[in-house]
């Protein structure tokens, strides 16, 4: 990763999407007059109540039926009280202890500790199946952590193993992909990296980069299993798709080839790969990558049009739980969600997705968390009350996408 003179790692690849400045809203329709010409009166009144239901349109969950999301009309909001009783289904103690501490440990592609948290436990080591769906006693880490503890959530884990030269010679990668319900004919797919940079000192654990994240994903996987294992015993259109990608970051300078190893691979064996929407990738609804989080006051902007009604539902969702008071942050703090322009494009895991026609939301906040590539990515840098609410707005989020 690099960053870019606006804070970006670097400018987004062509064709992927906008550059810095404002979203645009589309509001275009037939009919409407162009803006170098004057339209006459009487149709103002209808122009306007046009252009209105236009916004209206395109901001609500559905709006843009181009981008393929689902559901085509988005579910009435939930109650209160029901609302209260889906966030029971996290567990902090769970997200901190059980998930996130595993990961905080050096993870270059091909070395032990990338395998350490990637791989399947071997039958002849089975240990007790819990609740939380980690193999493991009570209270202690899961070992062999990513495909373990999906496993025993009853998800279908793939492990997308592949070698590529590097500046570095050839390296075994290895992506996680894991499906909640592989026969369903959609998928909104989560998707971070879990590989770490490699720096000068050896030790780096990128907390924030994306230790935290892939906790965030595996805690959603684990409060939803309930409602998730509901919508695939109901033959649910759509269902959730988790993807644990390798080699992120680059071995020595940014560059096409040095750079989105795992994200590369994957992209392409999906569009090649048939399924029954047409192939694995035109499954994907939406692509919601998640990178750089877990420090305090992340400022998160939209970075799509085609996404951007999704992103306003994430705005709703926040502005909600905030009023309810089932977030930690309060006011004066700043809203996770922002409306202002993103300061500059992000080059990440997403573009192979977005060259080949995916929808993506990018979770990521601009500016980079100050310990960014730096030794003081640990522990230490995390905001547990900020990962806490992430992961309560993206529960909801992910609630309402496959109605649950």
């Amino acid at each position: 990763m690099r960053k870019g003179a606006a804070g970006s790692r670097r400018p987004r690849a062509a064709g992927s999407g906008p550059g810095p400045g404002p979203v645009p809203v589309a509001v275009a329709a037939a009919g409407f007059c162009p803006r170098s010409r004057r339209c006459p009166r009487p149709l103002l009144p209808l122009l306007a109540l046009a252009a209105a239901a236009a916004l209206l349109y395109s901001a609500w969950p559905g709006g843009e039926r181009d981008t393929g999301t689902l559901p085509p009309a988005a579910p009435p909001p939930s109650s209160d009280h029901s609302l209260r009783q889906l966030l029971k289904l996290l567990d902090p103690s769970r997200l901190h202890q059980r998930f996130l501490r595993p990961f905080l440990r050096e993870r270059v592609p091909g070395g032990p500790g990338s395998r350490a948290v990637r791989q399947v436990p071997h039958p002849r080591h089975g240990s007790p199946r819990l609740p939380y769906g980690c193999p493991a006693p009570m209270g202690a880490p899961c070992p062999q952590h990513i495909a373990g503890c999906l496993e025993a959530l009853a998800w279908h884990v793939e492990l997308d193993a592949f070698a590529a030269p590097t500046p570095r010679g050839s390296v075994t990668f290895t992506n996680v992909v894991a499906t909640a319900a592989p026969g369903a004919a959609r998928r909104l797919a989560l998707a971070c990296h879990y590989d770490t940079k490699v720096l000068p000192a050896p030790g780096f654990v990128g907390a924030t980069d994306s230790a935290a994240p892939c906790a965030i994903i595996l805690e959603l996987a684990a409060a939803l299993r309930g409602p998730l294992r509901r919508a695939k015993e109901a033959g649910a259109e759509a269902t959730l798709q988790l993807l644990f990608l390798d080699g992120e970051e680059a071995f020595e300078e940014w560059s096409d080839t040095d750079s989105l190893y795992g994200a590369r691979h994957l992209a392409a064996r999906m569009a090649a790969t048939r399924h029954r929407a047409g192939t694995h990738l035109s499954a994907m609804s939406l692509l919601v990558l998640l990178d750089l989080l877990g420090a305090r006051d992340p400022a998160i902007h939209s970075h799509f049009p085609s996404t951007h009604h999704w992103f306003l539902r994430l705005v709703h969702i926040e502005q909600r739980l905030r009023r309810l008071r089932l977030l930690h942050a309060a006011p004066p703090d700043p809203p996770f969600f922002r409306l202002s322009p993103a300061p500059g494009p992000v080059e990440d895991d997403h573009v192979p997705f977005l060259q080949r026609g995916v929808p993506v939301l990018h979770l990521i906040p601009l500016p980079f968390p100050p310990a960014w590539h730096t030794p003081e990515d640990t522990e230490r840098n995390l905001h547990p009350p900020t990962m806490e609410d992430l992961t309560r707005i993206l529960l909801v989020f992910v609630t309402e996408f496959l109605q649950l």
